[in-house]
């Protein structure tokens, strides 16, 4: 009863959160140096020129009551306009959300289809060198920085050996899988190198946990044990940490979108602010935040569903 009051109240609690990150985000963005009228109509635009741009957009107002405009169009399903496309927020956003949900959803696969065989190799054979590689390996991955990384494979993949393509998105199905491999490789080695020593640290736990000590002692193999308790116990822990750093995931794929050319959110994020269009700033920041929180909100359920030992 607990569990369905806790899964019922939680969106409730996050609503608070979202009206914190739009205030942030709202004052980040109009501390941006620069005129976004004169941005749009050059350094030779008359004052009565500047003046009509200006109240076209709303950004004459006092920026109190612009914030409350923002909040009215959101709750309305509302982002604005753009001032550089000239067209509503929320459909160019609907436009570039493609290319970033497929390389997010593809790092994650990749990374977990990397650190779950790496973990259980290091896990079961600790202290052997194996396990001291895993672990160099990992902490290696978290000293290298996307752009680096990046432009690394780019030299090898692409430019060297040519498998794959520079930069864009394709058309195709079979396109857009041969050009998302190098940024999802990207993404996925350093989200791994996190999640690898956690399942890690997680699996060597719950092997020495009484379960598993109950399960020798019944005589069961040791791969079922490890089939049946060591690793399912261990990779709900793995997925809340997973759910943690989204935000940092998100973060790093607008990297990998401006260095492979991706016409994604996280491009159409970085041209905004350059070009201070503020409603396009405010529009993807608050996509991101919100999916953000609907990660963290999904993990918790998950956990509450899947562990009873969670005190709420």
């Amino acid at each position: 009863m607990h569990r369905y009051r806790f899964v019922l109240s939680r969106p409730f609690q996050l609503i608070p959160v979202l009206i914190g990150i739009s205030l942030v985000t709202f004052v980040l963005v109009r501390s941006i140096p620069g005129d976004p009228a004169r941005l749009i109509l050059g350094t030779r635009a008359t004052p009565q020129a500047l003046e009509r741009v200006r109240a076209q957009f709303g950004l004459d107002e006092p920026l109190w009551l612009q914030y409350l405009y923002f909040l009215r169009n959101l709750g309305h399903g509302e982002m604005g306009r753009s001032i550089l496309y000239k067209v509503d927020v929320l459909g160019l956003i609907l436009q570039r959300i493609e290319p970033t949900l497929v390389l997010v959803a593809g790092s994650v696969v990749l990374s977990l289809l990397i650190c779950v065989p790496l973990a259980t190799i290091a896990a079961r054979r600790q202290g052997s060198a194996t396990d001291s590689s895993v672990r160099l390996a990992s902490t290696l991955g978290l000293g290298l920085p996307n752009f680096w990384l990046a432009i690394m494979l780019i030299i090898l993949f692409s430019v060297t050996l040519g498998w794959f393509p520079v930069s864009g998105y394709g058309d195709t199905i079979a396109e857009k899988l041969h050009h998302m491999a190098l940024p999802w490789l990207t993404v996925a080695l350093s989200l791994s190198a996190v999640l690898t020593r956690q399942l890690r640290a997680s699996l060597i736990a719950e092997m020495r946990s009484d379960v598993a000590l109950a399960a020798r002692a019944r005589g069961l193999p040791e791969a079922v044990i490890f089939r049946r308790h060591v690793l399912p116990n261990s990779i709900l822990p793995t997925l809340n940490l997973l759910a943690v750093n989204i935000g940092w995931l998100i973060g790093g794929t607008v990297v990998v979108e401006q260095v492979f050319a991706i016409p994604g959110m996280g491009q159409l994020l970085v041209r905004a602010i350059f070009s201070r269009d503020y409603m396009v700033v405010q529009g993807v920041a608050m996509v991101f935040a919100l999916a953000t929180v609907l990660v963290n909100f999904l993990a918790d359920v998950l956990t509450v569903t899947a562990d009873p030992r969670v005190r709420l």
